[in-house]
């Protein structure tokens, strides 16, 4: 172990995207295996925690990649899932103690000449430049939210995964992978089911997973991790579908003078969305300060403004 085919370059690289190693590569040769874990014997050396002596092994060939967890105490995960043996493609997202790593292909201009020795040396720069309070960090244009849950869930992780991005503060509270609460800007209009939601649609910003937070809330969702993530995505994709049917957030809400359609002929939440509209200057304003998801907040403003009780000024 510990030096690298001559004449071989590198067809892959395991690229470090969040934890303690983040911004790490490390080159991947044909014909190879490289042994992962917390021993400082190994090829490829993860000293935390959560990562065994022997952790895991990665095997590859002419074509393929292929990963093999060695019997570690918190496990190997591949997007998300467990795994015992599993071949690994371009893309894939690969969960170690905190580390998350994708594999990448190297060909063309984004081929490597970096050895192992020195892809390692790195690594250890990279770890002791990391803040020591931070277990996992990471940008969500690297790992999307809802593909970060799912590593969470699986690998059953308590803390508050906090999300800064230009669309607000987010926090989602994980106990052991259950996302149990969810706050964007610490509101009280914005409840933990549609601020989950919400973030889910967010392609940009940082994430940190803080240590657990044990205060109480005010509500805790229910919902199984996997649950909450399908419903957000179902959510997210209609609501897509709806907003480019409405007004830009920035368009101003008023009622029409006078008002012709009957109040009585508006459902409840139809009724909800209103009223809420009545105090709201703008579209964005609205979806900020009702209580519904932000998929309901469309689906009502649409029939609205189709019937007359309310009009847009762009």
């Amino acid at each position: 172990m510990g030096g690298s085919p001559s004449g071989e370059s590198a067809q892959w690289a395991l690229r470090f995207i969040s934890g303690k190693y983040q911004g790490g590569e490390f080159p991947l040769r044909p014909h190879r295996e490289i042994v992962i874990g917390r021993s400082s014997e190994l090829d490829m050396v993860l000293v935390e925690d959560m990562v065994s002596r022997k952790h895991a092994k990665i095997i590859t060939d002419d074509k393929t990649v292929t990963i093999e967890d060695l019997g570690s105490t918190n496990g190997t995960f591949v997007n998300g899932e467990k795994v015992r043996t599993s071949e690994i493609k371009d893309g894939d997202r690969i969960l170690i103690g905190t580390s998350i790593i994708k594999l990448v292909t190297m060909a063309g201009e984004h081929s490597t000449s970096l050895t192992e020795n020195e892809a390692r040396s790195r690594l250890a720069v990279a770890a002791n430049k990391r803040p020591v309070t931070k277990s996992m960090s990471g940008s969500i244009e690297e790992i999307p939210l809802p593909d970060l849950l799912q590593l969470l869930s699986t690998s059953r992780k308590s803390g508050v995964l906090v999300v800064r991005s230009d669309l607000g503060l987010g926090k989602i509270y994980l106990r052991k992978g259950q996302i149990y609460f969810a706050s964007i800007d610490d509101s009280f209009n914005t409840g933990p089911r549609k601020a989950m939601y919400r973030m889910l649609g967010w392609a940009q910003g940082f994430f940190d997973l803080e240590p657990p937070d044990d205060r109480a809330v005010l509500e805790e969702l229910q919902d199984s991790t996997e649950g909450l993530l399908m419903e957000g995505m179902r959510q997210l994709d209609e609501y897509n579908m709806h907003l480019q049917r409405l007004p830009s957030p920035s368009a101003t809400l008023a009622v029409p003078r006078p008002l012709e359609a009957k109040l009585r002929d508006l459902g409840p939440e139809e009724l909800d969305v209103f009223q809420v509209a009545l105090g709201a200057e703008t579209v964005r304003s609205l979806f900020d300060e009702s209580s519904h998801t932000d998929l309901t907040i469309a689906e009502k403003l649409k029939v609205l403004l189709d019937k007359g009780y309310l009009v847009a000024t762009e």
